[in-house]
């Protein structure tokens, strides 16, 4: 991947998938990609391809960089209401704003101008704040508490499994927390 300072770096991608209610990360993905709008089809493709006893997924809530029109197109195609952020939302927006809806949308609306349209009703937007607490977490417990900084390994197939058993650990230690 390309550095700051210029030249290159071995550097790893890590992608996750978490059920929103359990915390847990229900599948991972590694690559040497820097762009995030490349790694939506093959998250869908691990999702549905996970067993009927763990359900299918409804939505996928994603940041501003997993945004694309044929990202969007996929999950509509796939079954899956994308909630992914168009660009950076201001942080403090207008008091009233927070408990008001859009007006509606026109009926030829494009699957991107539904999404949006999805993004500014208070459900959407409520559903998209529970990302802050699902996802963004999970990384951050897995850099301070369990330690985990950089691959140890390297080779793309060793840094998948390196990063396959981090998602494991992440997980047995969530299963301990929700069993009580």
């Amino acid at each position: 991947m390309k550095t700051a300072g210029g030249g290159f770096e071995q550097c790893y991608n890590g992608q996750i998938a978490v059920d929103m209610d359990s915390m847990l990360i229900v599948t991972t993905n590694t690559v040497q990609a820097c762009n995030d709008k490349q790694q939506v089809e093959q998250i869908i493709k691990q999702l549905k391809a996970l067993p009927v006893e763990l359900g299918k997924p409804g939505n996928l809530v994603a940041d501003t960089g997993y945004f694309s029109e044929a990202n969007v197109k996929l999950c509509v195609d796939q079954k899956v209401v994308p909630l992914i952020a168009v660009s950076r939302e201001e942080h403090h927006p207008e008091p009233m704003a927070r408990f008001t809806e859009p007006p509606p949308l026109k009926e030829d609306a494009t699957e991107v101008e539904k999404m949006r349209h999805l993004l500014l009703t208070r459900a959407g937007r409520a559903l998209y704040a529970q990302r802050k607490c699902t996802v963004e977490p999970v990384f951050g417990i897995i850099k301070q508490i369990l330690g985990f900084r950089q691959f140890s390994l390297r080779g793309l197939k060793n840094v998948g499994g390196e990063f396959n058993l981090v998602a494991l650990a992440w997980n047995l230690k969530r299963m301990f927390v929700l069993a009580g």
